[in-house]
């Protein structure tokens, strides 16, 4: 059982929406009304956790440790979305979101398999520790820089609990885990080939609300995320590799083989197909 261990590890990890940040260093004339607004769209879209837990918690009826663990990752990045919020209520309390703009973000998802989604999930922690990072150094006031900081150290530690659950997995279901993980990882690792960002809140899950089914298509502005990433905090190339070479990085130790490139991710998830199918005697479903 996992949750034991990693309560106590983000436990020592958690900071405290008072103390630990530095409210008294806010500088007004560092924060421009566009900055502004994508803190708000920001806390909108972390308030995205709430749906993302209901289908957790629903899809992993048979897991009680990995859903005990949900207590953990929906509490902190339900503060996350809190932590923006009150920057906004403190400073900018004309941008704060309301209710209806927050709920309009939680919509139940289509069922999903838990081993796409687990690993769909490590993908976007992945990139959630590097758009933070980006947005940190973007953003010019102080406290605000800070709170980008403390999300991204958050996300990153959330991939690093998501990718213990993976290595469970690996060790429960084996191949039939790496095929789901190795597939995924190709798809959320060739951002760069499709027209936008790949990440949990603008992809599709609930075919009977399309088009309106994704969390950025709930947004007051839809087109904020790519304009954001684009012509904001410019999350440019070097960045985007350095997603997906924390992608590839992990997925190597996962699989306890070197895997440097998408190309020899693609021929690793070819292989694990290969091997269910001559185990199972039957076709394998197109990947």
């Amino acid at each position: 059982m996992l949750y034991p261990e990693l309560f106590a590890q983000l436990e020592k990890a958690r900071w405290n929406l008072s103390d630990d940040i530095p409210w008294h260093a806010f500088e007004s004339d560092k924060l421009s009304d566009e900055q502004a607004q994508t803190v708000r769209m920001n806390a909108i879209t972390e308030w995205a956790a709430l749906p993302a837990t209901e289908m957790f918690l629903r899809d992993n009826r048979n897991d009680s440790d990995f859903s005990a663990f949900m207590s953990i990752w929906f509490y902190e990045e339900q503060k996350h979305a809190l932590v923006l919020m009150e920057y906004l209520r403190r400073f900018r309390p004309d941008l704060v979101p309301t209710e209806a703009e927050l709920h309009a973000v939680r919509f139940e998802f289509d069922p999903a398999p838990q081993l796409e989604t687990l690993m769909l999930h490590f993908c976007g922690e992945v990139r959630l520790t590097q758009w933070y990072r980006c947005a940190s150094l973007w953003h010019t006031e102080p406290v605000l820089k800070h709170i980008y900081k403390t999300l991204s150290r958050d996300e990153a530690r959330h991939g690093g609990a998501y990718l213990k659950y993976m290595k469970q997995a690996i060790e429960r279901c084996g191949n039939e885990a790496r095929a789901a993980f190795a597939k995924i990882g190709l798809l959320m690792a060739s951002s760069s080939r499709a027209a936008k960002p790949l990440h949990p809140t603008n992809l599709h899950v609930n075919q009977s609300l399309f088009p309106n089914d994704t969390v950025q298509s709930r947004l007051p502005d839809p087109e904020w995320l790519e304009a954001w990433l684009s012509s904001q905090i410019h999350f440019d190339e070097p960045w985007e590799a350095r997603v997906v070479g924390g992608i590839l990085r992990n997925l190597s130790s996962l699989f306890e083989r070197p895997i440097e490139t998408i190309q020899a991710l693609n021929r690793y998830r070819k292989e694990v197909t290969a091997s269910l199918k001559d185990t199972n005697g039957l076709p394998n479903p197109a990947i």
